[in-house]
């Protein structure tokens, strides 16, 4: 059977969406403090550009070693948009379903996290009250809006820097003239 770019992209996608949701499920397993690390952050978006160039370069070589911009941009897409949805969606269950009461810890510790970073910028006591009032506010951090709205920022930003990647690997035929 023929593997054809869109495939191998939603595979790669799969396999985003698994080890993005492993990632969550063992972090709060083994602590929820992990949540608010910039490290983790950091790894799991390294992780996902990887795996967005990955399908990429696997789309190239299915197609001979060339690529158009869409292509390009469509495999990288196709498998970074898979992997966030599968992600969100598992957080969303733990947080609604499974524990609702670790997503109102979790909401304490990103806001003492917050506060924390705040403080060490040297920032004043006005500003932070302001971001504490405003965060208390929010709500449910993992409510069904919370979580559309935090996908569609993800969708965007890792639009913004698929559209980079996909300039910088597209490679079309030559032409002879």
């Amino acid at each position: 059977m023929e593997t054809t770019t869109k495939s191998s992209a939603i595979n790669y996608g799969l396999y985003l969406g698994g080890i993005l949701a492993l990632a969550t499920i063992l972090v709060y397993a083994i602590k929820l403090e992990l949540f608010t690390s910039v490290i983790l952050g950091v790894v799991l978006f390294v992780i996902t550009i990887t795996l967005g160039i990955i399908s990429l370069i696997k789309s190239k070589k299915i197609q001979n070693g060339f690529i158009s911009f869409k292509e390009a941009f469509t495999s990288y897409f196709i498998t970074v948009l898979i992997g966030i949805v599968i992600s969100s969606l598992i957080s969303f269950v733990i947080f609604n379903f499974v524990d609702p009461e670790a997503a109102v810890q979790l909401k304490e510790l990103a806001l003492d996290s917050q506060v924390e970073m705040l403080r060490n910028f040297n920032q004043p006591e006005e500003t932070i009250a302001l971001m504490v009032e405003a965060s208390e506010k929010q709500g449910n951090l993992f409510s069904i809006g919370n979580v559309f709205t935090s996908l569609i920022g993800y969708i965007i930003f890792y639009s913004i820097i698929g559209l980079i990647i996909a300039l910088i690997l597209k490679k079309n035929p030559e032409t002879v003239e």
